[in-house]
């Protein structure tokens, strides 16, 4: 059945080459590079890289225990295991050597990824998924490295600690003291989750196989079951070609800890609590994705289909003016979210959430081959189709025109200068937003930017369809 999806796409580098791009791996190994000479060990990860103001082009970065500090090392071993792996992906010029890359890429990862093993002892963060898996999980599994294990069990011990067996799941935050509309500042009475906690679910589901240890899969699978009737929403939409229920998602609910009765639901990155923010659509159906391909629990494959049949029903009922035409004829940018679903749109600058449209991908691929395991060719290919569209549209227009390169009769370091003098920009994607929540701090609104997590999901989509065998 995957020899025959497989056909199917088989010219998929169409529109995707820039995945396995030297600019691709040029930009990486620049960021962890340039970042490491004056941040040694890292104290500091980079996050956001600005499109316009006087920090343009540059990656801004956060301390050490920001949620966003695991992309970075994780970004440099997808690449890795690229070079490892599948050599034969790597589009870079003659004068660089695949060993040279690698224990470049080596060094680098070890170096970005060792101080965040102090960050796998934490309890007071349900983001340790997103800041210990992406870099932990390849140490261990390229290199049976047993430090980078010890940090993964580590990490679900602290994030199992979170788990509340009244409300059935794990504490998102402790506190929450930046919206207008709503203030928590004791865990006493309140137990806040967010939605992006399901992409945090996968380390306790990793850590419950490699360890035995039933319990952190078992908390995982309440955690997954009780966001389904509290963060996702039935619609009365529908879409062609799909005859089950479409699933919208809240961003942030609010639990009595006493009871597990629901309180009060918002939003704390979109536009209000009744819209559909887009990045955290996007994180349910990676979330559900996973939770389904780790437990089998049919309920869990269900919501990821009908997250992203919304998720798509939106892309395609957007607004005409998100469409933009392109020199020679067509279009670019339907694929591209919106930053939010439902939030105001202008018209001539439609606000936008590349990072959303990569991680959505990434959960619609896994989706894919889940599907295609399960003999459902046509609901696989339906998915398939739909990733590639949104990860070659982001290519078409979120791409950062100011490209990187390796450059020539370089040091074993290997250089990276901009291909074009003066012209720069460390993300490899452009159109992120953070946040634009109006009633959100001013400090934690931000948008038209590039973004260490929007690039690791671009990254990790084409390192995925080397390990599915669709390139």
């Amino acid at each position: 059945m995957l020899q025959k999806l497989t056909e199917c796409h088989r010219p998929l580098q169409v529109g995707l080459r820039e995945l396995f791009s030297e600019n691709t791996v040029a930009k990486i190994i620049r960021t962890a590079s340039q970042e490491l000479h004056k941040n040694d060990p890292p104290t500091r990860y980079p996050e956001t890289v600005p499109q316009s103001g006087h920090e343009m082009g540059n990656y801004q970065s956060r301390i050490i225990d920001f949620w966003t500090s695991g992309f970075l090392p994780g970004s440099v071993y997808s690449l890795l295991e690229r070079a490892i792996k599948y050599p034969q992906s790597l589009e870079l010029n003659g004068h660089i050597a695949v060993s040279n890359l690698r224990n470049v890429l080596q060094q680098l990862g070890r170096s970005w990824s060792q101080p965040l093993r102090s960050q796998a002892l934490r309890t007071d963060t349900h983001d340790l998924g997103f800041m210990i898996m992406p870099h932990m999980r390849p140490r261990w599994e390229l290199f049976h490295d047993t430090q980078a294990l010890e940090a993964i069990i580590s990490a679900a011990e602290g994030l199992y600690s979170r788990f509340l067996p009244v409300v059935g799941a794990v504490r998102s935050w402790d506190d929450l003291d930046w919206l207008t509309d709503m203030a928590v500042a004791s865990k006493d009475n309140d137990f806040l989750v967010i939605i992006d906690s399901m992409c945090n679910m996968e380390l306790l589901f990793y850590a419950s196989a490699q360890s035995g240890q039933t319990r952190f899969a078992a908390a995982a699978v309440q955690h997954s079951r009780t966001l389904l009737t509290s963060h996702l929403r039935a619609e009365i939409h529908t879409r062609p070609g799909y005859d089950r229920t479409l699933y919208s998602t809240n961003h942030l609910v609010n639990f009595c800890p006493h009871t597990g009765a629901i309180k009060q639901t918002n939003t704390a990155q979109g536009y209000s609590k009744s819209s559909t923010w887009s990045r955290g659509q996007a994180w349910a159906i990676l979330g559900y994705a996973q939770a389904y391909q780790y437990s089998k629990e049919p309920e869990f494959l269900d919501a990821a289909c009908g997250l992203s049949e919304y998720f798509m029903l939106r892309l395609e009922n957007a607004q005409a003016s998100v469409a933009r035409e392109i020199e020679g004829g067509g279009t670019q940018g339907r694929y591209v979210p919106l930053w939010d679903f439902d939030a105001p749109v202008d018209s001539q600058f439609p606000l936008r959430d590349s990072s959303a449209g990569m991680i959505a991908a990434n959960g619609m691929l896994i989706l894919s081959m889940t599907l295609n395991g399960l003999g459902k060719s046509s609901l696989a290919t339906r998915y398939l189709e739909a990733a590639m569209a949104i990860v070659k549209d982001t290519i078409s227009f979120s791409l950062a025109k100011e490209k990187a390169c390796i450059a020539e009769n370089c040091s074993a370091s290997l250089e990276i200068v901009d291909s074009e003098p003066d012209n720069h920009f460390d993300a490899i994607l452009k159109h992120a937003t953070v946040c634009n929540n109006p009633s959100s701090s001013s400090k934690s609104r931000s948008w038209n930017q590039g973004l260490v997590y929007g690039d690791y999901y671009f990254v990790e989509f084409g390192t995925s369809l080397l390990r599915y065998g669709l390139t």
